[in-house]
């Protein structure tokens, strides 16, 4: 504990309550705290803590997202803080809402101590009811409307669409595509409520045809972009709900020889793994999916602590900062000079003689 306090340059005892989970730290002394404890490959000792009483707390992980990269960015957070707070974590996966509330049924009945939601579970009301008169503590984490009685870790998305598309337009983009997130999450009628905002703020044009449905899926975007790049007037900028579909939206431009930015820049959501694998790199909107995981783990913690301790849940919502990351998919629209009309000329005559005798030109 003194080396990870000498690496952390903090005093032991801040150490102490980071690993106890108090939350009277600065989230960002714990930060410091646990990269610290990460590197030196610190343990608790679990024979003192058994020695204080203390037993392992069980929390469960229940998921239905499609988007690989999000799932794993998910699961580094929840991994990294379960494993410095001696926590054991059971993942599970729900494919529709039936076998979801299933799984459900399945943790409690495990007597798991809490429970970690992400979109699209945490905004399912029979879900959250379910856990609630179980009395599980349940965090949910990146859901765009936390429900008040829940404790929540997330982002302001309907602010991070808004300023997202106030850049495009600031850019010189006036016809600007979005591709809307599953309309099961509410994060995706946030964001498309940003994007509306910001083009009804500059006086830009909204059009119906420019909207087109996702599901937060590759194959749906494919499906979005070639919609939106069929049109009559193509969309100059296409803005998607997640990084899937807006590296979705640069595959079908390539295809149909577009070129990415010069033709039509693309922006995405998340910020995930995705975004630096593809070309050109998205500019995208960063939500910090590992630390948002990692705080729902801390949150959890606490709550746990507090009803073995007797004590009433209280529940806490901590909105956690974005930032816009601007790569190589987004430039001004290009200007293409107008066509001109040129009228037809009449040949001029040509001498037959010059014909046959003029020397070849070079």
């Amino acid at each position: 504990m003194h080396d990870v306090a000498r690496l952390a340059g903090v005093s032991p005892m801040t150490v102490s309550r980071v690993m106890n989970g108090k939350d009277t730290v600065h989230a960002r002394t714990r930060k410091k705290v646990a990269d610290a404890a990460a590197a030196l490959n610190y343990m608790p000792n679990q024979e003192a803590r058994k020695l204080a009483g203390a037993r392992p707390i069980r929390i469960g992980f229940l998921y239905s997202n499609p988007s690989a990269g999000y799932l794993s960015a998910l699961l580094v957070g929840l991994l990294n803080q379960s494993s410095i707070h001696n926590m054991q974590l059971f993942v599970e996966k729900g494919d529709d809402q039936a076998h979801q509330l299933e799984q459900i049924e399945r943790l409690i009945d495990n007597n798991l101590d809490g429970i970690v939601l992400p979109p699209p579970l945490g905004d399912d009301p029979a879900i959250l009811a379910r856990l609630n008169s179980a009395g599980a503590p349940v965090v949910t984490v990146a859901c765009g409307q936390p429900e008040a009685d829940v404790s929540s870790v997330s982002i302001d998305d309907y602010l991070a669409a808004f300023q997202m598309t106030r850049q495009l337009i600031g850019l010189g983009h006036q016809r600007i595509g979005f591709i809307a997130g599953d309309g099961n999450q509410i994060a995706s009628a946030r964001r498309l409520a940003g994007y509306q905002a910001a083009l009804q703020e500059a006086g830009a044009q909204i059009a119906q045809e420019l909207v087109v449905p996702g599901l937060y899926t590759y194959r749906s975007g494919l499906e979005a972009a070639e919609t939106l790049l069929a049109l009559a007037e193509r969309p100059s900028a296409i803005f998607a709900s997640n990084d899937d579909m807006a590296a979705a939206t640069v595959a079908v431009a390539h295809r149909l020889g577009m070129d990415v930015p010069g033709d039509l820049t693309v922006v995405g959501f998340d910020d995930t793994a995705l975004a630096t694998t593809i070309w050109p790199a998205l500019t995208t909107v960063h939500q910090p999916i590992t630390d948002m995981a990692g705080e729902a783990v801390r949150l959890l913690q606490r709550q746990i602590r507090s009803r073995r301790d007797g004590a009433p849940l209280h529940p806490e919502h901590v909105l956690m900062n974005f930032s816009l990351v601007r790569r190589q998919s987004d430039a001004a629209p290009r200007v293409r000079p107008p066509a001109r009309y040129l009228p037809p000329q009449a040949p001029r005559p040509v001498d037959a003689a010059t014909l046959l005798f003029s020397p070849p030109s070079a």
